[in-house]
């Protein structure tokens, strides 16, 4: 019976299979249609399925052909560090180091990191992501930089979601940006740029004005060969046991295209006995960067790394993970914004970052999370992150803590993370 059944299958698709291609082919044309017209009409749409359809190939593909965790607890599945102890707000003040990834205020990624050593030194890397930051920063700095004056501050390149805040908005007669509202004793800047943008420009004028107020101001090139009395390592607490060391770049004395490549790169290094403590950042430097990075800098182990490039799928490379070997990455962006592409796979942090990142640590921090891109809705992810050194009266010895102003979640056990990306993929 089965058989006849067959026969009379392939004889009537034989006489028959112009007409079945036909329809399968018309088939195939209304469906591409469909998906055209949907996606000139709402493309967000045709871009979630097929988001929807690369997690799951990711997922088949892990769950297939990679070793189980029990085979191999490290590597492509991902290495676990083990859980920094958690801190308290009201000991940040008193700690030896205290390392501060701020959030900024809007729906924008961009970059803001203050460094405090003991009582009265602070190091502020950058200021983004709008101008508007500028009030949320100073705000948030000012709980720290108690005297006013910040004795170092750093601009790693010259794009807006790094030194917008530092120019801010005008107030009356006044200014609201970052570098009108502290004393700054040393500004460290980008040697090299291409742009010639509004924001640049009024950066530039806000560095005229710290020049009028006594700034002393140095470029990463002049630092490196320490010219014009400027030096590639700074001591910042009494002891000599704490000191920010820049770091050489390729592209601080050679052009390129890409302007996150001239970006300032510098070492935190914190000595506590025999042993060292080093945390890097590297502002926005891409592949190429990272390269000459590795190649002309003797770098170390990494405690702490402030996620190149707000965890693009451009920095973070390999050849830079290998050297360092982070334990904790901190993120600054607003996680899920479609400020720069609608591929959800690649808005920051970016599913290329993770990959990389998850080979040498799980204990990934993320300051904000966009819930809504196009209606300017935002929320804390783990909010301001503060890695610090420090002890509790009852403790006999000072040790390195985390406190977040919202939580201290590592990035792949949130909800975000659960819905858009894949964890050792």
């Amino acid at each position: 019976m089965a058989k006849r059944i067959s026969k009379k299958a392939k004889k009537y698709v034989k006489q028959n299979y112009k007409s079945i291609a036909t329809f399968l082919a018309v088939v195939i044309l209304i469906l591409a249609l469909t998906i055209l017209i949907t996606y000139l009409i709402k493309p967000q749409i045709i871009i979630n399925l097929f988001n929807a359809v690369e997690r799951e190939y990711y997922n088949y593909v892990k769950n297939y052909y990679y070793d189980s965790e029990d085979d191999d607890p490290s590597g492509i599945n991902g290495e676990t560090v083990s859980p920094i102890p958690e801190g308290e707000l009201a000991e940040i003040t008193g700690a030896d180091l205290s390392i501060h990834f701020l959030e900024l205020g809007n729906k924008y990624t961009g970059d803001c990191t203050l460094i405090k050593v003991g009582e009265n030194t602070e190091v502020l890397i950058d200021a983004g992501s709008r101008k508007s930051s500028a009030t949320t920063i100073t705000s948030y700095v000012q709980q720290y930089c108690t005297d006013g004056v910040l004795e170092y501050v750093i601009a790693t390149h010259a794009h807006q979601d790094h030194i917008a805040g530092f120019v801010g908005n005008n107030s009356g007669n006044s200014k609201t940006g970052v570098l009108y509202q502290f004393k700054v004793q040393t500004l460290i800047q980008f040697s090299l740029h291409n742009t010639n943008s509004v924001i640049y420009n009024e950066y530039v004028s806000a560095v005229e004005y710290l020049k009028t107020q006594g700034t002393t101001v140095y470029d990463a090139k002049e630092c490196w060969y320490e010219q014009n009395g400027a030096k590639k390592s700074y001591v910042l607490d009494e002891a000599g046991n704490i000191s920010l060391n820049l770091l050489y770049n390729y592209y601080y004395e050679n052009q390129t295209d890409d302007e996150n490549d001239y970006s300032v790169c510098t070492l935190l290094t914190q000595k506590i006995g025999g042993v060292e403590n080093n945390y890097l950042f590297t502002g926005d430097l891409e592949k190429k960067g990272e390269e000459y990075l590795v190649k002309n800098n003797n770098l170390p182990e990494c405690v702490l790394y402030k996620g190149g490039h707000h965890g693009s799928k451009t920095s973070s490379t390999d050849g830079l993970l290998s050297r360092i070997k982070p334990k904790y990455v901190a993120v600054c962006c607003c996680a899920g914004a479609t400020e720069y592409t609608d591929n959800n796979q690649n808005t920051f942090p970016t599913q290329a970052f993770i990959d990389r990142v998850s080979k040498y640590t799980d204990k990934i921090y993320v300051t904000t999370l966009c819930t809504d891109y196009d209606k300017g809705e935002y929320q804390s992810m783990n909010g301001n992150i503060v890695f610090y050194y420090g002890k509790k009266e009852s403790e006999d010895e000072a040790s390195l803590k985390l406190w977040c102003s919202n939580n201290t979640t590592i990035l792949k056990d949130t909800d975000w993370f659960k819905n858009n990306r894949t964890w050792g993929g």
